[in-house]
């Protein structure tokens, strides 16, 4: 059993064996980590307080165990504190072997242990010496050191994505500008030509009847004229750039006016288009719906919006247009009954001259490319997602208010 030590007499110098047992002895019961002596066998023989402060169980409950220091470990780290022990009946030292010691409170903290071999002046080998550090600070440190650069190379990589990103999509938009470029010259150049037709084939068909049984040769001739006109246009618009000023304008009446000019293509197709407003207030001088951008421009992307949706939805169905507003921005999501989009068809859908209108007359695919292209000179976005049930849903997103042509 571990006694108290009676106070020390003053350190005499000249080698009282019984005086230098006693400083020692001081010494190895007052060191703040926790230290014990073991025989050859590896028994205990002496450990100081600390072992209490470290893991709840005083000195004399330690030199009680059978298996010491076992039961003051945590389960996960016995087999490696065993093999520190026979390394150290061994003979061997070692140096800072972090585990975990299991506290009698149930609670656990990190330490590390270093060992060493002891012996006499003759050289006969009295056993080990184990002196174990309480760490538990060390590993918090050194655990948030580890998430930190675990937080810092998820940056890292998040990063690179971003700007192998924005490369592909810098690269992406030298492409589109270059095609933009060339569409619009040779817009420039087949429009020429094609005014001169379409003036001399005007002056021609005024020259028919209307009875005349190749009058419907000249219907479907002026038609395609008008075809290639919408084209050429379209074309123009994928460089040149806008012309228009914004304005203040009602942006729900906007999408009536969107609403009845495509009532013909809707008639025809069996389409059912209603429009609706929801969640919409007032921002400053702004009425609820109302907008300060460009009208002429914002109309057209909803044209064709409205248009595909109508085409892409099956006989019989509807198409609506829900219009919202914050204080920041507007909202007006189309949205179809037809089959879908595919993830790899969305990816496609606004590149110029893509169209899933295969084996159709119904336009050469500028329609999405030329909207988003609208969309994003007054800083909005066109995004386009599958609905719950069936169908698509086009969102076009634009700030409440543009105040300059830029």
């Amino acid at each position: 059993m571990m006694q108290r030590m009676p106070p020390l007499p003053p350190y005499d110098p000249l080698g009282n064996e019984e005086l230098d047992y006693l400083v020692f002895r001081a010494i190895a019961d007052y060191t703040y980590d926790w230290e014990s002596w073991h025989q050859p066998d590896g028994k205990l023989l002496w450990v100081n307080t600390s072992v209490e402060r470290i893991s709840g169980y005083s000195p004399d409950e330690c030199l009680a165990m059978k298996n010491y220091p076992l039961p003051l470990i945590a389960v996960e780290d016995r087999d490696k504190i065993a093999e520190v022990q026979r390394d150290a009946i061994a003979g061997g030292s070692g140096n800072d072997v972090e585990f975990q010691v299991a506290h009698r409170d149930g609670s656990s903290r990190w330490a590390s242990v270093s060992w060493q071999p002891m012996y006499d002046q003759s050289g006969r080998h009295l056993g080990y010496r184990a002196s174990v550090r309480d760490v538990t600070e060390r590993h918090r440190l050194r655990e948030e050191l580890r998430l930190y650069n675990q937080h810092l190379e998820q940056l890292v990589q998040e990063r690179t994505v971003k700007i192998a990103q924005l490369e592909e999509q810098r690269l992406k938009m030298e492409k589109l500008a270059a095609l933009g470029q060339m569409a619009a010259g040779v817009a420039h150049e087949v429009n020429n030509p094609l005014a001169g037709i379409r003036n001399a084939f005007a002056l021609f068909k005024s020259h028919l009847s209307p009875d005349d049984e190749d009058y419907e040769l000249l219907e479907l001739i002026d038609g395609e004229i008008e075809r290639i006109s919408s084209i050429t246009h379209q074309m123009y618009q994928l460089y040149r750039p806008s012309q228009q000023s914004p304005r203040q304008f009602d942006l729900r009446r906007t999408v009536a006016d969107v609403v009845v000019l495509v009532q013909p293509l809707a008639k025809k197709a069996d389409v059912q288009v209603t429009s609706t407003t929801q969640d919409c207030i007032k921002s400053g001088e702004l009425e609820s719906t109302e907008v300060i951008l460009r009208e002429g421009e914002l109309k057209q992307i909803l044209l064709n919006v409205v248009r595909n949706a109508i085409q892409a939805t099956p006989r019989g169905g509807s198409v609506q247009v829900e219009v919202s507003t914050s204080r920041t921005g507007a909202v007006v999501a189309v949205k179809d009954e037809g089959e879908g989009v595919s993830s790899e068809v969305i990816t496609k859908m606004f590149e110029p001259f893509y169209s899933t209108k295969t084996g159709t007359r119904e336009g050469m695919g500028l329609g999405l490319s030329v909207s988003r292209s609208l969309a994003e000179a007054m800083g909005g976005t066109i995004t386009i997602c599958n609905n719950n049930k069936d169908g698509a849903c086009v969102t076009v997103s634009v700030p409440r208010r543009v105040l300059s042509n830029e």
